[in-house]
């Protein structure tokens, strides 16, 4: 099968990015910062029975050229691409997410990137949901300050790293990460799991979420959550028809387009 090239110009249009590109700290806390700040995480495809494959070229086509989002792999398996592309030195790697009840979930659970700028590693994830808004620098042991939070990261095991939020007196653990690369092909297994399992947390409801400047933007199967600095709006939504006109006035025509024979419109 011929290597597909992802399209650099369209998307760092998608992003709003313009600035510097050459490999660095700099460039990549901002093109960090653009992509989690106008791609959402959300598992709509997943909701209404799409399927989703790992391939470069259909991930590219619905979240650049659609102007969707997605969940882990799509999105770190796209950045990984585009930072690969740069120059940046970059692997991506497996984890396993924490459930609500604390349990840890199987390998390729989760899809993340470290990047490796001179001694230094970081960890990239834009495909979390409600996490760090930049780079989380591979420290052990320290207080790890996010504009959203502190985190923690610690050893697990060997080659392998927990990281976990800071909130107040409480430590949340978040995922235990892999220090070893692997292929996007590789979470192929996991991601039909994810798709199809009524023991996923995405077949469990609808979810988009994204973070503004001083908030973040939050629709679920039956509530829309509208938070400014610490202050939280909540809103019901009832019945299919409210989800899918919040969805457009909130996250915009692209996802109208998508969803067009759901949407009544008046």
């Amino acid at each position: 099968m011929k290597p597909y090239n992802i399209d650099i110009e369209s998307y760092l249009s998608r992003i709003a990015y313009i600035g510097n590109i050459e490999p660095s700290f700099d460039a990549l806390r901002r093109l960090h910062r653009a992509h989690v700040l106008t791609v959402p995480f959300e598992n709509l495809d997943i909701q209404y029975g799409i399927p989703i494959h790992l391939n470069l070229e259909s991930l590219f086509n619905k979240v650049i050229n659609q102007r969707r989002g997605g969940f882990c792999f799509e999105l770190n398996g796209l950045f990984y691409e585009l930072l690969k592309g740069f120059g940046f030195k970059v692997r991506l790697i497996s984890a396993q997410v924490y459930s609500k009840d604390g349990q840890l979930g199987a390998q390729f659970d989760h899809a993340a990137i470290i990047v490796s700028i001179e001694e230094d590693e970081f960890l990239v994830d834009v495909g979390y949901g409600e996490f760090a808004i930049e780079p989380l620098k591979i420290v052990l042991n320290e207080t790890i300050w996010d504009e959203r939070g502190r985190f923690m990261m610690e050893e697990f095991a060997e080659n392998q790293i927990l990281v976990a939020r800071l909130d107040h007196a409480k430590k949340k653990n978040e995922y235990v990460f892999d220090l070893k690369g692997h292929e996007l092909t590789d979470f192929e297994e996991m991601c039909y799991y994810h798709q199809t399992s009524p023991n996923s947390p995405f077949t469990q409801r609808k979810l988009i979420t994204i973070p503004t400047q001083n908030g973040r933007y939050t629709l679920t199967s039956d509530k829309f959550l509208y938070k400014i600095g610490i202050r939280t709006k909540i809103e019901s939504i009832a019945g299919e028809d409210a989800f899918l006109q919040k969805l457009e006035l909130i996250f915009g025509r692209s996802f109208a387009d998508c969803f067009e024979p759901l949407l009544v419109r008046k």
